[in-house]
């Protein structure tokens, strides 16, 4: 992928971006232990990587934005920074490779790249938690059980429900992100009154 000096910069601005929120807003709602912040962060963040896309759409342009903001990742202060900079870097591939599908860019291919990159939140844990930090599928599996007690107010013999739901959850907000990052890149483009491209 040979990039201009302009497209360059347009996704370094991007990767700025997405990689500011995880360190300032990030740090703030894992230090409230606000629920669901993984869902927020990773929403926030893959409508400025489906946006930066609409302004560069260049394969690869998306993944570019997803290791900018992973980097500055490492200037976050305090806590454990290995578990969401995979995440940010993972989200960046899945939506990458889904807007990667040949053909003309569609609102659809937005919807599914939000989609598939927002239930990577729910699915991370399975694999981070036993490589990294040594916690073993059991316990994680029990944090999910109880993350669906909390949400859907569903007992945790009702596992099949649970997961089903918290899947359901994450693809339709994800989802949403994806639509949402549609119409906020022609919004943009129409206001800088540049020809809306891949559209």
């Amino acid at each position: 992928m040979k990039l201009s000096t302009r497209e360059l910069a347009t996704l370094a601005v991007f990767g700025a971006l997405w990689g500011l929120v995880e360190i300032s807003l990030g740090s703030v709602l894992k230090t409230i232990h606000f629920p669901l912040s993984g869902v927020v962060l990773s929403v926030i963040g893959l409508i400025i990587a489906l946006v930066g896309r609409v302004f560069v759409p260049r394969r690869g342009s998306t993944l570019f934005i997803g290791v900018i903001a992973t980097l500055l990742k490492l200037f976050s202060l305090g806590g454990v920074i290995i578990g969401p900079m995979v995440g940010i870097l993972t989200e960046a591939i899945m939506a990458e490779i889904v807007l990667s599908i040949p053909g003309k860019q569609r609102r659809a291919v937005f919807i599914m790249a939000g989609a598939l990159g927002v239930a990577w939140v729910l699915l991370q844990p399975f694999v981070t938690g036993p490589l990294l930090f040594g916690r073993t599928i059991f316990t994680v599996w029990l944090d999910l059980l109880d993350l669906g007690k909390k949400l859907l107010g569903l007992n945790p013999s009702f596992a099949a429900w649970i997961v089903g739901g918290l899947l359901v959850i994450h693809l339709a907000i994800g989802g949403l992100a994806g639509w949402l990052s549609w119409d906020i890149a022609k919004l943009l483009q129409n206001r800088l009154g540049r020809p809306v491209q891949g559209f």
